[in-house]
């Protein structure tokens, strides 16, 4: 077994082991079995984000030209696909896995619908509508994404939405899944007029010629495939020499990135964000999972029930901040979480264990006698939030840690108590 099995083995113990304890300690405990419904939905949720993680399987079809390949560079920042500039090359509909450090990315990469000629690769099917059925039924996509080209949204593409429609109902029929598909509009930069050619395309008549695009795959995207539909249009372009990027216009990919994620299943997004390596997407999916986790421990902590309530909110706590640092592309080990929470001025005992962590956080966050207040128990879980994301995402040194984490927690905590007053 290599060291990077290694380690997601032992990361994944740990996880596990603080996860179990939790599920025990839930049951064990005297809070009111409607809020229990609530904390073993959480960490059900915070379970499939860390111990179900998988890639993200995603469709990626449209006709030839529309520049399938050129997103999939964009994605991962690397020439992993070939651009056929003339003829098409992507043969047999199959998924391809992408694999980094950072986690994998299943793909299904299609030859292009409506083509005229014969790609260069193999294929196994007649018509490009069957290769990509044939792979689908192999494995169901999280989701599509439709693609075409702004100065081609207004031409024929009626066979393609009623093919795509089609994969829709295909994968609805096979895997009982109505998979979400996103319309994008792409090579925007070559839409009048063309020397605006370099984001963030600022030009009065280059934006008005995009958001005339857009509107146009919306409302054929609507009529044909499904309503409503989320459109997004992208520019791509990517140039490399020798491996390497010399020329980078892409525009809105992050944006393209974070509404995917939000729509993936909780357990395709951790890894699909760490990929993205776009800061704004993790931050996002970060605070979407701290907000969820904060409502959570406000209502544990709103139960006067001595003594039940600090380790759950606590081990509630821990597996957040794990699942940031997944995010982020950091691994949980001794070290990561010892410097962390050291930053915050916690003292994490030597024989380290997450349950440990959880347990020590009691130590740490402000209590009102033997029971912590919601208010306190919110706050405290976005400060941690806030905290876990400087640490590990945007990686800032500890004394700037420490400062988020005391301001996040005097605010929310003012926050919440004016509400209350």
């Amino acid at each position: 077994m290599s060291n990077n099995q290694d380690d997601q083995s032992n990361q994944n113990q740990q996880i596990g082991d603080l996860l179990q304890s939790l599920y025990e300690a839930l049951l064990n405990s005297k809070i009111p079995e409607k809020v229990k419904g609530k904390i073993e939905e959480e960490l059900n949720n915070l379970k499939s984000f860390t111990l179900d993680a998988r890639p993200a399987r995603i469709a990626i079809v449209g006709r030839r030209g529309a520049g399938k390949s050129s997103l999939i560079n964009a994605i991962f920042s690397e020439k992993r696909a070939e651009i056929g500039d003339v003829k098409a090359r992507t043969g047999m509909g199959k998924w391809h896995t992408y694999k980094s450090v950072s986690g994998n990315l299943e793909i299904l990469d299609t030859r292009g619908l409506g083509e005229a000629d014969q790609p260069e690769e193999n294929i196994s099917q007649d018509s490009a509508i069957e290769e990509v059925k044939a792979s689908i039924k192999d494995k169901c996509p999280d989701a599509i994404l439709f693609l075409a080209k702004a100065k081609e949204v207004s031409s024929r593409i009626d066979e393609d939405l009623e093919q795509l429609l089609e994969l829709k109902n295909t994968i609805k029929t096979e895997h009982e899944y109505d998979v979400p598909v996103i319309g994008v509009v792409t090579q925007i930069d070559e839409l009048s007029p063309i020397y605006i050619n370099t984001p963030p395309f600022d030009d009065e008549e280059k934006q008005a010629n995009i958001a005339d695009s857009v509107e146009i795959l919306s409302v054929k995207l609507r009529d044909t495939v499904s309503n409503p539909v989320t459109v997004i249009p992208v520019c791509c372009y990517l140039h490399f020499k020798d491996g390497k990027i010399v020329h980078d216009i892409r525009w809105n990919v992050d944006t393209l990135l974070d509404y995917l994620i939000e729509h993936l299943p909780n357990e395709a997004q951790v890894i699909m964000a760490r990929l993205a390596k776009i800061r704004t997407v993790q931050k996002k999916v970060a605070r979407r999972i701290g907000a969820s986790v904060a409502g959570v421990t406000g209502l544990i902590g709103a139960n006067p029930i001595p003594g039940s309530d600090l380790p759950i909110i606590t081990g509630l706590q821990t597996v957040m901040v794990t699942t940031i640092a997944l995010i982020g592309g950091k691994k949980i080990d001794k070290k990561g979480v010892i410097e962390f929470f050291s930053a915050l001025g916690l003292n994490v005992a030597a024989g380290f264990a997450l349950r440990q962590v959880a347990r020590q956080l009691v130590k740490f966050i402000p209590v009102a006698g033997s029971v912590i207040s919601g208010v306190v128990a919110t706050a405290g879980t976005y400060a941690l939030c806030e905290a876990a994301i400087a640490y590990f995402i945007e990686e800032k040194s500890t004394d700037s840690v420490r400062e988020t984490y005391r301001k996040v927690f005097d605010k929310k905590k003012k926050e919440k108590e004016e509400v209350m007053l």
